[in-house]
């Protein structure tokens, strides 16, 4: 019988947990690599050299690869013949591990977790609890995989129960284009196939955990059905043209993943989770010889990439900006942003609608008129650091408080010029952004470490209470920012992805 100890379970899921905050797979960064050399559009090239950029930044600097550093997933796997030194259940064990990695000094994580879903939803300040999945396997071991998985992405997560005879490729192809770019592409998409719904659901969670390794099997030749449903499904959602970022281009997905299982004769539920461009996981084994740490990847293993100054690109002073300005702004424009913004995402902006609302209004320090806004929940800082990785959040939540924020203060909004943040805008926001002749500017989600260093102040001003969703004023030195939707309401994530699937059908 193995004896495992409290310490060592605890001790290895806290050392996983930072690894993965700013290590990036080997596997990820080579398919990423090769992604990055084949785009041959260039906006979505240039998202892909900053997500390369970025993850060699945080593997050098051991800062977290993004803001969002997640919901914690743990994947138990303990052998029969396994016993236990702890006063702790698994549940608790793995808690601890969170905690202690989540709270650590030299390099604190984000606390994202909310209890009591339905209201109020109060910040736990440690991430815990984190979702785990136990299983009792063979053996004298403890099989542990750990994973981080942000918001953007899970809350892109997908489920259908389908007749036993109706194409699973007819819906992904269906589901994929509907799921926008919030999720960062390109990344992986894990199906779970068979058994239940929830077990449809644990199955294409854990399937992402698994290596990267599609091009190995396209050349190996695909034999079972689950191989060449991925193969398939590969070659045919990168056919979409989504692109990175949901620009536009060659590679949506570096790869498909699957676990199926048994299911009931009258049934054929379909789990799809994506992996975003922050795939974050780890997998180690206890033994009862001592805490399992993951080893250190070596710096060779990330490409060298150095993102290209072009005439193209527009230095804008947001301090001294005019109308005339964004409106000469076309989709696809890239920009590099000086001067001051604000910040506010989910939680800001409902307690400013609850203050409008109330009649009370905004604090008299807070000013949108004529100015930009990040959405944006950043890490604490430490050391030297201004602020910590600061990467845009996804903007479609957003979009019900456009016209709050947008709208003349004559017509009681509070006149805000410009939008800051990560995939596309609803039809919400794209008629109140065109009615009142703003912008959308997108900052590459996956790019978290890199975007922080465009930001040389920082103050909260508003809401410190909210923590990471106060809202906060940045001083800002060449942020680089595309132009998503433009004052008349044209969108390069509704232009971008048709383009590219027109072109890669007549290629083909």
């Amino acid at each position: 019988m193995t004896a495992i100890k409290k310490a060592d379970f605890i001790d290895s899921v806290e050392s996983a947990l930072q690894y993965i905050s700013y290590y990036h797979p080997k596997d990820f960064i080579d398919s990423l690599f090769q992604a990055y050399q084949l785009e041959q559009n260039p906006a979505a090239k240039d998202a892909m050299a900053q997500m390369l950029i970025n993850s060699r930044m945080c593997a050098e600097g051991k800062r977290p690869i993004c803001q969002d550093t997640g919901i914690v997933t743990v994947f138990v796997k303990i052998g029969m013949d396994v016993t236990w030194e702890s006063d702790l259940t698994v549940q608790e064990m793995v808690d601890e591990g969170v905690r202690r990695a989540y709270q650590n000094r030299d390099n604190p994580l984000r606390a994202s977790i909310v209890k009591n879903p339905i209201g109020p939803r109060v910040n736990t300040k440690d991430n815990t609890p984190a979702v785990v999945h136990v299983e009792m396997v063979v053996g004298d071991k403890v099989d542990i995989t750990v994973a981080a998985k942000g918001g953007g992405s899970e809350n892109k997560s997908k489920f259908v129960m389908l007749n036993p005879n109706d194409s699973i490729v007819d819906w992904v192809l269906k589901t994929v284009p509907t799921m926008g770019a919030g999720w960062c592409p390109p990344g992986m998409l894990g199906l779970g196939i068979g058994g239940t719904a929830e077990k449809a659901m644990v199955m294409a969670k854990e399937s992402l955990m698994d290596p990267i390794d599609i091009q190995a099997l396209k050349q190996k030749g695909a034999e079972t059905p689950v191989e060449k449903l991925r193969v398939e499904l590969h070659e045919k959602v990168n056919q979409l043209g989504i692109g990175a970022q949901g620009l536009g281009g060659l590679t949506t997905v570096l790869d498909i993943k699957i676990k199926d299982c048994p299911t009931h004769a009258a049934s054929l539920p379909v789990a799809m989770i994506p992996n975003c461009a922050a795939t974050r996981h780890a997998h180690f084994v206890l033994d009862g010889s001592g805490p399992s740490f993951v080893q250190a990847p070596s710096l060779d293993d990330w490409p060298v990439i150095t993102q290209e100054s072009s005439e193209q690109v527009k230095q804008v002073n947001l301090d001294n900006i005019s109308q005339a300005e964004i409106e000469s702004w076309k989709p696809g424009d890239t920009l590099l942003l000086s001067g001051k913004i604000l910040t506010g995402r989910d939680a800001a902006h409902k307690k400013i609608k609850d203050l409008l609302d109330s009649g009370e209004g905004l604090p008299s320090n807070v000013d949108f008129e004529g100015r930009f806004i990040y959405y944006v929940g950043p890490v604490d800082p430490v050391g030297d650091e201004v602020v910590g990785p600061a990467g845009p959040t996804t903007s479609t939540r957003m979009d019900k408080y456009s016209e709050m924020m947008l709208n003349n203060k004559s017509e009681g909004g509070l006149g805000l010029m410009g939008m800051i943040g990560k995939a596309e805008r609803g039809e919400i926001a794209l008629a109140s952004i065109k009615k009142n002749k703003a912008v959308y500017l997108m900052a590459v989600g996956g790019a978290a470490y890199l975007v922080s260093k465009a930001i040389k102040q920082s103050r909260v001003v508003a809401f410190e209470e909210l923590g990471m969703e106060a809202i906060y004023e940045f001083e800002v030195k060449d942020m680089p920012v595309t132009v998503a939707v433009d004052t008349l309401g044209d969108s390069v994530h509704k232009t971008g992805p048709e383009i590219w699937k027109v072109k890669i059908q007549q290629a083909n």
